[in-house]
């Protein structure tokens, strides 16, 4: 594994400037995702690192070596696609093996063998190696495509949304399975997602992306409990933060035009708080509810205990505990 640094690159299809200014610093053994939305940049990002695209600016080092100009194949980088992108008329076994017998590689067959079968273990197919490709499973292709990158032990992975392809429920266990796989072997892993459950339970460190501009970038902690503007704010959160004018409220303080409120940063009850809003639809997620709310013709969005067992049309009250500040042009405001 190798640290990557990617220096004040930019990169341009057109007119489109798909990459603005990216510098970003990926730390030997770390896993660093790369979190936007469809067009923020994030994949553009991984096909400069891996050279499939060249910059118009800046430079990207790995290992401390510089390898802007470097074919694909010298960089010594290993990138899993969101599609699959499988062999069909060939084995799980042959799939994973093939980078292996490149003539650049010229590794023994006894190795390549040995190989393959440690990462298949890893990725819990050891079982259908012998099987063609087309007879697996969704989430089995899926293990293969990553094996296939795993078994080259590169300096760096370059992972584009991977499983956002899969079901909910193969999403979850292969979340897990990857973030064991890269605790086990200190991979290097830089991996682009709009998901915002995949970037928090996996990535070290979260850069929240928008218009191919790196806008923040920090432990998942760090971004959520402290985004440096409202647009970062409102990239984690599961219900997404609401953004209130701050007028609604009384105590904001100086500058701020935008309050910033969580579930966490909203107490509701049946009196005694700041506001009242009116519940307008309420969804049952078994331990908790979500509550739809109407504030002074605004929409707003909470949790409550099911116990409580409120009921759409009624009144409620609300109070601020610790929000989030921004001014008018969404910049995070001291409270």
């Amino acid at each position: 594994m190798a640290e990557v640094e990617i220096n004040a690159v930019s990169k341009a299809f057109g007119k489109l400037q798909a990459v603005t200014d990216l510098s970003l610093t990926i730390g030997n053994g770390e896993f660093v995702a790369l979190l936007g939305p469809t067009g923020a940049g994030k994949t553009t990002a991984l096909r400069l690192i891996a050279g499939l695209e060249q910059p118009d600016e800046g430079s990207i080092r790995i290992d401390g070596r510089d390898v802007t100009g470097d074919a694909p194949a010298d960089r010594d980088v290993a990138f899993v696609f969101q599609q699959y992108s499988l062999y069909p008329h060939l084995t799980v076994f042959e799939n994973m093996a093939f980078a292996l017998r490149a003539p650049i590689r010229r590794m023994p067959e006894a190795d390549i063998r040995a190989k393959v079968q440690d990462v298949a273990r890893l990725l819990h197919i050891e079982t259908k190696l012998d099987n063609k490709a087309t007879l697996l499973s969704g989430g089995q292709m899926q293990r293969v495509a990553i094996g296939r990158a795993l078994v080259r032990s590169p300096s760096i992975y370059l992972m584009d949304e991977p499983l956002s392809s899969l079901d909910a429920k193969l999403r979850g266990e292969l979340r897990l399975e990857l973030k064991r796989i890269q605790v086990d072997l200190g991979a290097t892993i830089l991996y682009v997602t709009h998901d915002q459950t995949e970037a928090m339970t996996m990535a070290s460190r979260i850069g929240v992306i928008e218009g191919g501009r790196l806008m923040q970038i920090g432990t998942p902690r760090e971004i959520y409990e402290n985004p440096i503007n409202a647009h970062v704010a409102a990239r984690l959160g599961q219900p997404v933060i609401n953004l209130l004018p701050a007028g609604l409220f009384a105590g904001a303080p100086h500058g701020a035009e935008t309050i910033g409120a969580r579930t966490e940063h909203l107490t509701i009850a049946r009196g005694g708080g700041d506001v009242s809003a009116t519940v307008k639809r309420v969804e049952h997620l078994g331990d908790q509810s979500h509550l739809h709310l109407d504030l002074a013709g605004r929409p707003v969005v909470t949790l409550a205990d099911p116990e409580a067992a409120f009921g759409a049309g009624e009144v409620v009250s609300l109070r601020l505990n610790k929000p989030l500040f921004f001014d008018a042009k969404g910049r995070r405001v001291a409270a």
